[in-house]
This record gives C-alpha cells, sequence and structure tokens, in this order.
C-alpha cells in the first residue's frame, strides 16, 4: 500500500491485525518479523497494557531530561573522531555508537555489554543478511542475554526502565515472557532504526540535498529533521498486518485472511498529500508516516527526533567543513548501504574535514 491516505487507514484500522499476521501460517512478505509475544506483535487490551507501561518512560519530559546525555554522548564521539583524524567511517564512529549508548543508560544495559547489541540487533530486521540458522541463533542469544541481565538487576535497585518492568513484572502487570520481549523490542526497535536515520540524514546534507545553513539555525533544525525523517525514512515498510474481515480499500478488495504491508517511503512522498514531495520545506502541515500511525505509533519517536537533532546540529557544528571522501578505484566507496535487511541505512559513510 503506497497511498497516504489508505496507508493511514491501514496502520490504524483495527480491522488490520498484527496479532494475525505472526500466528503459523499466516502470509509474509519476509522473514523478518518481532516475537509474536513482542508489543509489535499485539492487538487490543494486551497492546494498550504494555503501551501504558512503557508509555510513561517516553514522556515529553522524560525525553528533554535526556538531552544532556546525547548532547554529552556526541560531543565525546565527535572528539574521539577528531582524536583518530580523518577519514573516518561515520557509521561506526559515530551514528551507530551514539544510539547504543542512549539506549543503554535508558534501559540500563552496561556499557561492557553493549557490544552484545551491536552485533545482534539486526536480527530484527534481517530479510536476507544471514541465514534461518544464524538468524535463529542471534534471537537465542538475545533473549538469552536479556533474561540473564534481568536477573542480575532484580539483585540491584537501579533508577532505570528495565528495572521499571521489572517492579511491573512482580507486580503482576508483565508476564516473564512479555518482560524479556518487551526489554529486547525497546533495544533492537529503537537502536536500527536510528543509527539508520543519523547516517542517512547526514547522507542528505552531505550530498548538498539540505543546504548547510540550515542545520546551523537552531530554530529550523527542527523542520529540517522532520523533512529528513519523511523525504528519506529508515523503516520504509511496514510489518505485516492481516484483514479479520473483508475491506474495502478504495478500488481494492482486501479479503479477510489477506495480509497488507503499507510503504511508509511511498505513502512520504505522494504528492496527493505532500506538494513537490522531492524537495525539503519547511511548510508542511500533513504528518509522516515515518513513525507509523494508530495505536502502534513509534513510542520512541520523542527519542529519535532527539538522537538526528543533536547528532547533525553537533556534527556539523563541529566539523564545518564536513564532506565526503573521494571514491578511489581500488578503495571502498565513500557511501556503502546496507543490504539484506527490511530497514535503510548505511553501512559506511565515509567523511574527511
Amino acid at each position: 500500500m503506497s497511498d497516504y491516505v489508505l496507508g493511514r487507514r491501514v496502520l490504524s484500522d483495527r480491522r488490520f491485525s498484527r496479532a494475525a499476521a505472526v500466528v503459523p501460517g499466516a502470509p509474509r512478505l519476509n522473514s523478518a518479523a518481532p516475537s509474536p509475544t513482542s508489543i509489535m506483535s499485539l492487538d487490543g487490551t494486551d497492546h494498550a497494557r504494555l503501551r501504558r507501561i512503557v508509555a510513561a518512560a517516553f514522556t515529553t519530559g522524560k525525553v528533554a531530561a535526556l538531552a544532556p546525555l546525547v548532547q554529552r554522548t556526541a560531543a565525546d564521539l565527535l572528539e574521539g573522531m577528531s582524536h583518530c583524524g580523518s577519514p573516518a567511517d561515520l557509521v561506526t564512529s559515530f551514528a551507530e555508537p551514539l544510539p547504543v549508548a542512549v539506549l543503554g543508560t535508558l534501559l540500563g544495559v552496561p556499557v561492557e555489554d553493549r557490544e552484545i547489541f551491536d552485533s545482534s540487533v539486526e536480527v530484527l530486521f534481517d530479510i536476507t543478511a544471514s541465514s534461518d540458522l544464524e538468524k535463529s541463533r542471534q534471537r537465542l542469544l538475545l533473549v538469552d542475554y536479556m533474561s540473564t541481565l534481568i536477573d542480575r538487576k532484580r539483585q540491584r535497585d537501579d533508577n532505570d526502565l528495565l528495572t521499571d518492568l521489572i517492579r511491573a513484572h512482580d507486580g503482576d502487570a508483565l508476564s516473564k515472557a512479555e518482560l524479556v520481549s518487551l526489554g529486547l523490542a525497546l533495544l533492537t526497535a529503537g537502536y536500527e532504526t536510528t543509527v539508520g536515520q543519523i547516517s542517512l540524514a547526514a547522507l542528505a546534507i552531505l550530498q548538498g540535498g539540505v543546504p548547510r545553513e540550515f542545520v546551523k539555525d537552531e530554530s529550523r533544525v527542527n523542520e529540517l529533521v522532520e523533512e529528513l525523517l519523511r523525504a528519506n525514512p529508515s523503516t520504509a515498510l511496514s510489518f505485516p498486518r492481516v484483514a479479520l474481515e473483508d475491506v474495502e480499500l478504495g478500488d481494492i478488495s482486501i479479503r479477510a485472511g489477506e495480509a497488507v504491508v503499507v510503504s511508509l517511503l511511498h505513502g512520504n512522498r505522494d504528492d496527493r498529500a505532500f506538494t513537490e514531495p522531492e524537495i525539503l520545506r519547511e511548510d508542511r502541515s500533513a504528518a509522516h508516516l515515518t513513525f507509523g500511525h494508530g495505536i502502534h505509533r513509534c513510542l520512541g519517536a520523542p527519542l529519535a527526533r532527539l538522537q538526528v537533532r543533536t547528532a547533525l546540529l553537533q556534527l556539523f557544528a563541529f566539523f564545518p567543513a564536513l564532506r565526503l571522501t573521494e571514491d578511489e578505484p581500488t578503495a571502498r566507496s565513500a557511501v556503502v548501504w546496507k543490504d539484506g535487511l527490511i530497514t535503510r541505512g548505511l553501512d559506511s559513510l565515509r567523511v574527511t574535514w
């Protein structure tokens, strides 16, 4: 589904079920799918219950309180890039470690454990990047680690989101399976998509698609970030939804049991909703679909916006002459795209200054 209006309808219409899309035998677009117990796979009261438990961590006030952490982490990473010298890979030096640090602090993942996720979180979005056996192994590794971390944190009284979820479980608000899958969903979904969004936004600016003065003006950068999120979403497709009954979508008849996938990328570029969609403009009124719509709209959207905004402001302030390296016949290209994932992003982005 690539129509903006119809896409919003599918994402918010409860006749299209996420839970029905993860049962055995359901129609599938590819092998990328969250656990059936994940908040991303539930409907109705079960989804609402989990969402209420987590939502308090992503209020405007809570996210604003994380701003100093994001700013400090970004500054430290840029100092490290400068110390190592030019050229550098912006993905591995900046776009990846920033969300790892922020999400790790929010959830309470020890610094020494974060490498585990850096090598395994892509499994949620993996289509062909690895074999089915390897994907199963990575999933089991993550589940085992999260279960172990929960057991360790029970012996402490930390001030983090995972500890709050443990308390919710102890109060019978969450099952053990829900606790583990919720912790993993928050970390994996918030990591890979934000890494992709930071690298895609930086690439658009480095390729000249955005005037540099926009990213230096704090009064305009919020609108710029929204347009970068719209035009270049790291999440191009929604997870499938299965029709619970026959539904008419425009001139298409969807039968009960059939699956629908919304192209968030194409919806964001539908010229019936966005005038001159290929141009980044500051006067858009329609809301983009990058974070979804309806009950499954991304809870972490405010935190993702904060990280992208901070990353761009600090990156181009620290390196005002930042540019892509020149491609060489015997060297790696400056821009290398990730392959085999349902998300969009860069494997490397080589820059100099």
